[in-house]
């Protein structure tokens, strides 16, 4: 069971609208979001929510990216959480724009928030939900990621992709990581090839 949630980004008003904060912008439309009581500590803001299958802790790093690590094993000590039990959402390079997914373990991609979570956890096995973002056309990774969605791709995580993952996140939440994978391994929520 996934007990602790973390959801990457860089802390910051410039950054919002950032692809590389699309984990930030998904919690944000969440049911839940505005319900849950945010507390600060951990470096970062944390909140606690009761589940149909037990307690389960939600943080958002303020560490920025490439340190989010800290943030998540410090809460994960204090609250005694395996890494098995930890699902990771942040943004995902290898899939296109509209897809998203849920993952155990693997590769890292080049993204340093991962990085120091494998870094800080002492493995990179697990539970992640990766939204897509896509490969620019150029070669300038830091620029693209750092850079804010369109308006066009804003209005597609808000009216197609983040309601659909809700659904999938919904699954994880109440009834278990394996069978959200089972269902929502790689989905596009837009409807076409990547």
């Amino acid at each position: 069971m996934i007990k602790l949630y973390a959801f990457l980004g860089n802390h910051g008003r410039e950054y919002a609208g950032n692809r590389h904060n699309v984990a930030w912008q998904f919690l944000e439309s969440l049911s839940i979001y505005a319900s849950l009581s945010w507390k600060r500590g951990f470096r970062g803001r944390w909140a606690q929510y009761e589940s149909a299958a037990g307690r389960i802790w939600c943080i958002v790093p303020e560490t920025y990216m490439n340190l989010s690590g800290d943030a998540v094993a410090e809460m994960a000590r204090f609250y005694k959480v395996e890494p098995t039990e930890i699902l990771v959402v942040h943004d995902e390079l290898e899939l296109g724009f509209g897809w998203f997914g849920f993952k155990k373990g693997g590769g890292l991609g080049g993204h340093n928030g991962l990085r120091s979570m494998r870094a800080r956890l002492g493995t990179p096995d697990f539970a992640r939900l990766r939204f897509g973002i896509g490969r620019p056309n150029h070669d300038d990774i830091a620029g693209y990621v750092l850079s804010d969605f369109t308006a066009d791709e804003r209005e597609k995580l808000a009216c197609s992709v983040f309601p659909r993952a809700a659904t999938a996140f919904d699954i994880c939440l109440e009834r278990g990581f394996d069978e959200a994978l089972s269902c929502y391994a790689k989905s596009n929520a837009l409807g076409k090839r990547p």
